[in-house]
């Protein structure tokens, strides 16, 4: 079995075109869409995707929820909802780490061997990324450690500047 650092990749790139068996989706808490990552994925995905998430009645902060991928590349969507960043002393570091391990324990659940994450958090509810980055790679290094059933984690950086700053990230963390 590949260790941790093989098994995370991170690349610029839409999201919505990743060829996994899930993406990830940085919800709001009525996961009825939004703006950014979540108003992206309902588009690609479908009026489908809207009528399911109408149906699970909404997810708290931290938590995740699962639908289909409906026109996406990826069969699955596994939607949480990230905090919104008060300034650091809201239990917004424990939250957003949350996500990630509620969305990797979806992510087995579902039988999903590839997975894609946004930088959940950074967008709209303003999550410094750099401290953002160090969460979601820790937890998810954390998670492969335990667990040999997913095989690629890959986090989807929107611009140049997040893909830096994960890449630079994962250096100090892991190495080369």
């Amino acid at each position: 079995m590949k260790g941790v650092k093989e098994r995370i990749e991170i690349v610029e790139g839409d999201i919505t075109k990743q060829k996994v068996d899930a993406i990830v989706n940085a919800a709001n808490t009525s996961l009825l869409g939004g703006g950014g990552v979540d108003g992206a994925i309902h588009r690609a995905a479908g009026p489908e995707l809207l009528e399911e998430c109408k149906k699970i009645g909404g997810c708290p902060t931290g938590e995740a929820r699962v639908t289909k991928g409906y026109r996406l590349p990826a069969k699955w969507v596994i939607h949480t909802v990230g905090p919104v960043w008060r300034g650091g002393n809201a239990n917004e570091d424990e939250l957003l780490a949350s996500c990630y391990r509620n969305s990797l324990k979806a992510a087995k659940e579902i039988g999903a061997k590839t997975v894609a994450f946004p930088s959940i958090s950074t967008g709209a509810y303003r999550f410094p990324i750099d401290r953002a980055s160090e969460i979601a790679l820790k937890e998810t290094a954390k998670f492969l450690e335990n667990d040999d059933f997913i095989e690629k984690v890959i986090f989807v950086c929107f611009g140049e500047q997040a893909l830096n700053i994960y890449k630079e990230t994962f250096k100090r963390l892991f190495g080369d």
